[in-house]
């Protein structure tokens, strides 16, 4: 049991500074300063505005705001849409890897950035306009008829508003619930938008 004790300790010891894989960041006075490098070792570390970090699964910027995100989750629901529709299936096939494979897709980003629901209800739009198309319904159909659980004719398709509310919804509960005596403490703040609010 020491052996081993000692063994992990050495390797520890052993373990160096790597200023490539880390990121620096200066603030001076509440502003982001680009002028002030470190160094480690005569190796510099890069600043965060050159290189992003990425931790978790969620991407940082030197601008620490998450608007970016919400624009390049719809440009990536239009390039996925616009993927979809080059393949050579027959409406409801494309319908379902909009369903399956697209919105999922798209789910992960929109809960762990701060993205308003205006943002995710024009990505909304985009997908009820190809969904509409490749059913073959008009236009003028409203999003009522399409994801209503009530009516006699239901279709099996979810809204990604719907799922961006409830995982919002669910974070919420999650944080408010925890055991943990620090996150009970903290009054967790989700950004979901004015409208929702």
């Amino acid at each position: 049991m020491l052996g081993r004790l000692n063994d992990v300790l050495m390797a520890w010891c052993r373990m160096k500074f790597k200023p490539k894989k880390s990121r620096s960041l200066s603030v001076r006075k509440g502003k982001k300063d680009a002028t002030t490098t470190f160094t480690v070792a005569n190796q510099q570390i890069p600043t965060a505005s050159q290189e992003l970090v990425k931790s978790l699964g969620r991407w940082y910027d030197s601008s620490m705001k998450d608007t970016k995100r919400g624009l390049e989750t719809a440009v990536l629901a239009t390039e996925g849409l616009l993927a979809i529709n080059r393949c050579g299936f027959q409406g409801k096939l494309k319908v379902w890897c909009i369903q399956f494979m697209l919105i999922p897709k798209l789910l992960w980003p929109l809960l762990i950035y701060e993205i308003c629901s205006t943002t995710v209800q024009a990505i909304k739009a985009k997908i009820n306009k190809f969904t509409r198309r490749w059913l073959g319904v008009p236009p003028g159909l409203t999003d009522v008829a399409m994801y209503c659980r009530k009516a006699k004719l239901r279709l099996p398709l979810k809204s990604i508003l719907e799922g961006y509310k409830c995982g919002k919804a669910r974070l919420l509960f999650m944080l408010e619930d925890s055991e943990d005596s620090v996150v009970k403490t903290v009054q967790p703040t989700i950004k979901m938008g004015r409208k929702w609010k």
